[in-house]
């Protein structure tokens, strides 16, 4: 279903450059908005409109921006009094990171040196899918087992 943007912009002749995508219709009726002032505007017309607009936007972007800095600063303190220097240990020399990220430290064998942390979980929880198969079937075979003895049993009665 359209929307009624949509709805607008198809149902009036306009050149077909407008019609190209949703985004052309979209800005074709944005254009088409009546370019009256709301009862509360405070913005001055002519070009000091234009002026005035700036300003406030750019003071609204300061706001954000000094918001964002404070949020991000408050986590650096957090991050930094919750973790002891000591704890950080640099890498050795020949370092280099494994493909997808830090790992677990390995006991240096060569097939597992250069896996990542991600590449360790699916390990995991393969061997895990793994056990968890095989218990299912070693109960399934338990329970005939135990089916198969009892039905045998009481042939035998």
């Amino acid at each position: 279903m359209a929307s009624t943007t949509e709805q607008e912009v198809d149902g009036l002749e306009i050149d077909p450059i407008w019609t190209t995508s949703r985004t052309a219709r979209q800005i074709y009726a944005l254009g088409e908005v009546d370019k009256t002032d709301a009862p509360g505007d405070t913005l001055p017309q002519g070009e000091e409109r234009s002026e005035q607009f700036v300003l406030e936007v750019s003071e609204y972007f300061e706001r954000l921006d000094s918001i964002q800095v404070a949020i991000r600063s408050s986590l650096a303190h957090i991050r930094h009094s919750r973790i002891a220097p000591s704890a950080i240990n640099a890498p050795p020399a020949g370092f280099t990171p494994p493909s997808l990220g830090v790992g677990l430290p390995s006991d240096g064998s060569a097939s597992r040196k250069n896996r990542g942390l991600q590449e360790e979980r699916v390990e995991r929880d393969a061997w895990k899918g793994i056990l968890s198969a095989l218990t299912r079937i070693k109960e399934a075979r338990d329970q005939q087992l135990s089916v198969d003895s009892s039905s045998e049993t009481g042939m035998q009665e």
